[in-house]
Parts: C-alpha cells; structure tokens; sequence
C-alpha cells in the first residue's frame, strides 16, 4: 500500500472512530512506528489529523475528508458499482450526476456511450465527461469548494429545476440502520433532494462502507430512490426496506428486489 493510500485509510478510520494511538496504527497497516509517525505527521500538517495525548485524533471542525483521500478509498468497490450502473443507461439518456467521488467514477465508466446530456455541479464528472465529444454537459455556476471539487450554494435546486432527466446519481455520506441518507452539509442534502425531484428515475450508489461511516445531517431514505447499487448485498435490514418499497437492487451477481 502507498503512504499516500495508508493515509488515506488512516484519515478515514481515526474519523470514525475518533482516536487512534500510533502503535494501533503500526499494527493495524503493518508497518513500521517511523512510518505511521511520518503519515500523521503529514495529516497533522495538512490540518486533518491533530495530536493529542497517546495518538492523534480528528480535529473540532469535523467534516468530510478530501476529494483526493476518498477517491482512493475502496476504488475497487465503486468500480464495481460504477460497472453495473453504465449497464444501465442507454445511449442518449440525459442525466444528473451529484457530487462525490463514485458519481465520477460513474461517468468514466460512461465514457464510451453516445449522445448523453450531463448536468452537474461535480466539476471532476465535467472533465471527464468533456472527454466524449458527443456529450453535452452543463455545469452549475457559483463558488468552488476546492477540498471537494464541487460547486453548491443557496440555488443549488434552482439548477436542477430547469431540467427534467432520465436518470439522477448520487452518492451519499452515510446511510443509517433504518435507511435514513446522511451526509456533512445541508447543501449536499438539498442537492441530492433537488435531483430527486426532478429525475425520472434515482439511482443511488453507495459501497458497503456507506453503513458503516458516520456523518451528522439527516435528509431523505433510501426508500425514496429506484434504484439501489452496491459492491455486495446490504445489511439485511436495509434488505427488507427495499424489498418493501419495490426499489431495485444491484450488486455484482445479483438483480433484482428479491
């Protein structure tokens, strides 16, 4: 594992859990304490991890780690969910794509449709999806959260109203025992909700790891959506919601609401 992906694991693993010590740590990715200390140090400088005490913990502000540390985390997995969604959109459909690191993993998997139209306000689904000449993308306007690679602000759901798409991605913080969808910021709710509205059918897309991370602000379930994509079968809790509200679910081997 690179230092930068072992960072990238520590950064996500101490934001769950709170607390780490550096020999946990050195035992956890086995490697030596003279690495683990040169990692949390390199957090610690970037402003993300901070040291207390026994180890290093998340600072006060807690948020969402970085565009760059989730996109690394669990690629594998979002690749897969990204292989089973580009099965599903056929060759000029018109779609919706929210911000986060597997809707762009979603449109590269795109890359090779014909004649899509594509409205974000993710600015990395935008380049990648520039690369298709035949695509016709549009991109929400307004200030750059640059740690995030996104663009929200108040007329978020302004944006998404003017259209009416074929399908709505997106992606989600977190997703609770009883399906309800979190995430870090009210503007990614409002967001997710705006594209809910106005497409004519939602494809959600979250790794298995989505029931497992906390994030702090509740909007919307996951019986809202029409689709349900996943690496592998949920909890089975999460199972019978969908089961009960008739939305479809993917994962590698399996179709299907039964």
């Amino acid at each position: 594992m690179k230092p930068k992906e072992r960072q990238a694991y520590i950064l996500e693993k101490i934001r769950q859990e709170k607390f780490a010590s550096v020999e946990e740590l050195s035992n956890i990715f086995c490697v030596s304490l003279q690495s683990i200390r040169k990692d949390v140090n390199d957090l610690c400088k970037e402003g993300l991890l901070r040291r207390v005490y026994g180890g290093v913990e998340i600072p006060v502000q807690q948020e969402n780690i970085s565009y760059n540390s989730r996109k690394i985390i669990h690629y594998d997995e979002k690749k897969s969910i990204a292989k089973l969604i580009a099965k599903q959109i056929p060759n000029n459909s018109s779609l919706f794509f929210s911000i986060g690191t597997t809707p762009e993993i979603i449109a590269k998997e795109l890359i090779n449709h014909e004649n899509l139209k594509i409205f974000t306000n993710n600015i990395n689904v935008a380049l990648v999806c520039c690369e298709n000449p035949t695509f016709e993308v549009v991109l929400h306007g307004g200030l750059v959260r640059n740690k995030h690679r996104d663009i929200l602000g108040n007329d978020i759901e302004n944006f998404f109203s003017k259209y009416s798409v074929d399908f709505g991605i997106y992606g989600v913080g977190a997703i609770e025992e009883d399906g309800s969808l979190l995430d870090f910021t009210h503007e990614e709710i409002q967001a997710r909700e705006a594209i809910n509205r106005y497409s004519k059918r939602v494809f959600l897309a979250a790794d298995f790891s989505k029931f497992e991370r906390k994030a702090h602000i509740r909007g919307g379930n996951i019986s809202m959506v029409d689709n349900f994509f996943c690496d592998k079968k949920p909890p089975q809790n999460i199972y019978e919601i969908l089961k009960r509200n008739e939305v479809e679910l993917h994962f590698p081997t399996y179709e299907g609401v039964n």
